[in-house]
């Protein structure tokens, strides 16, 4: 059995404004998995596969200073990860495309999100729209990432990246054998799903059944990672709730949406569970609740959102710890990929 580096790959798309659900459903992870001695972490800004849907290329841009100042801000060391942009490494693309005549059609057009976000208007979306989940196992397998920390709206493009990888490993296997590789070239990636925190599914402010997302409307269905005090108040002295008082058992939270939602919220924040926050807050009213609610989020969110807003202002230094993230980056990518070539006959 070909024994692989026990590597972590992860990134998040520069396409919206970095809220709340990103911070603890993604980007707390990071922190955590950087800490593991046993792991290399290799954390990206995905700015290429933002553009699968039209991008304003200045807000573009900005984006990605806000993401790397997020990461910074919430605690990834560029001296422990390795933290780039992807369209700084051309051999995401390179991969990309191998993997394109490597994946199958079929594959695509089942991925959930390609069908939620192209809708009715599948005829008209992006190419890019169609393919990103090959360019994403690119993204993985080019460092031959054993774990990807994910949720559970993921799990089916870690699925398919595997399902590609093994492809890959059985359509080459005569080549991968002669050039001295074993018995497979690309790892099967595992998950690494709610790592060092419990789990967590953050929900919009304004309706607990869709999830927090940079891409609703309205600014107050979310708190944004760099939101002040006073707005960060504001969202969540106005977030929904019901007429009912907290119950003190998690089953009293059946069929309350925006309840369960502002507790897991407190319990995240808090690094506890839900139950434990009833215990606290059971039968009080949710203004009492969301007192303490804003007091922890302020305490907790704010710092960060100071310091992101600190970093986005040195864009020199937030564009050399990106260059010098890239340059590690290409110096893992490049004899990989190079050897990619020489399997599949390309010369180099």
């Amino acid at each position: 059995m070909t024994q692989f580096t026990k590597r972590v790959f992860s990134g998040i798309q520069p396409s919206g404004k970095i809220h709340l659900g990103n911070y603890l459903g993604a980007i707390q992870k990071f922190v955590k998995l950087q800490e593991d001695s046993s792991f290399e972490n290799i954390y990206c800004v995905v700015d290429m596969h933002a553009i699968t849907v039209k991008q304003d290329p200045k807000t573009l841009r900005a984006r990605t200073v806000e993401l790397t100042a997020t990461y910074l801000a919430a605690g990834l060391d560029p001296s422990k990860s390795i933290i780039f942009n992807q369209s700084r490494v051309a051999a995401h693309v390179e991969l990309g495309w191998i993997f394109n005549c490597v994946a199958r059609l079929g594959w695509m057009n089942r991925m959930t999100q390609f069908k939620d976000k192209a809708g009715k208007n599948s005829e008209n979306v992006s190419l890019g729209l169609l393919a990103y989940p090959s360019l994403m196992a690119a993204d993985i397998l080019l460092y031959n990432a054993t774990h990807v920390p994910v949720g559970d709206d993921q799990k089916q493009h870690l699925e398919l990246c595997r399902d590609i990888a093994q492809k890959f490993n059985n359509d080459y296997a005569n080549e991968i054998k002669e050039l001295g590789f074993g018995d497979q070239f690309f790892c099967m990636t595992e998950p690494l799903i709610n790592f060092g925190n419990k789990p967590v599914r953050v929900m919009s402010l304004r309706d607990g059944t869709k999830k927090m997302s940079s891409s609703a409307e309205s600014d107050m269905t979310r708190i944004n990672m760099n939101d002040d005090r006073d707005l960060l108040a504001k969202k969540l002295k106005k977030a929904k709730t019901d007429p009912e008082a907290l119950p003190s058992e998690t089953a009293g939270l059946e069929g309350r949406p925006e309840a369960r939602n502002l507790v897991s919220i407190f319990a995240a924040l808090d690094d506890t569970d839900s139950q434990q926050v009833l215990d606290q807050f059971g039968g009080q009213q949710f203004r009492e609740f969301k007192g303490a609610l804003i007091d922890l989020a302020v305490a907790k969110i704010c710092p960060i959102g100071d310091e992101i807003n600190r970093l986005i202002k040195d864009e020199a230094h937030i564009d050399q710890v990106l260059k010098d993230g890239a340059e590690r980056a290409r110096a893992l990518a490049a004899p990989l990929m190079q050897d990619v070539k020489r399997i599949v006959g390309f010369m180099v």
